[in-house]
């Protein structure tokens, strides 16, 4: 089988998507399926390219066992596209960007938002906790955690 190859997208790749590229690869680990993904995150933005995530961010991965190693970089349409099967919004903004940059409707048929496949949450979006306190901080793990775990069950339906 194929590896599924999964995408996490949030502005600046320095807080919310590397957290959520942690979190999933801590899970598919936990469940024994890591042979069978590449999780990778980015940015819309290419602001902190080379950058590693946000201090504050991995202070409060590091507590819940979740090591955010990767550097952040930015997304690339002429390619991601085309490499990865899910590309996942942390918000409304950073979807409509995605929205914006795809090349028709197979690139847009990739492109979800993280809180759909929330299952404990009425939240519509994970929200930028960068200008925040460790409350932001600690709220974007517990929505992460939970729609991981939904992604998974989705894809699990409906591939593995």
């Amino acid at each position: 089988m194929e590896k599924k190859k999964i995408l996490f997208v949030c502005l600046g790749n320095i807080c919310r998507s590397p957290s959520a590229e942690a979190v999933f690869n801590g899970l598919i680990k936990r469940e024994g399926l890591t042979a069978e993904f590449e999780v990778d995150s980015a940015g819309t933005s290419g602001w902190h390219a080379g950058e590693p995530a946000d201090q504050r961010m991995q202070s409060h991965a590091i507590k819940r066992g979740f090591n955010l190693t990767s550097l952040s970089r930015k997304f690339d349409p002429r390619t991601d596209f085309d490499y990865f099967d899910m590309i996942i919004g942390m918000d409304d903004s950073n979807v409509e960007n995605l929205k914006r940059m795809a090349n028709g409707t197979a690139d847009l048929s990739k492109i979800y938002k993280m809180t759909d496949f929330s299952k404990a949450f009425d939240y519509d979006e994970v929200p930028d906790p960068y200008y925040g306190g460790a409350d932001g901080f600690e709220l974007v793990l517990d929505l992460l955690e939970d729609s991981c775990e939904g992604l998974l069950a989705h894809i699990k339906k409906n591939e593995i």
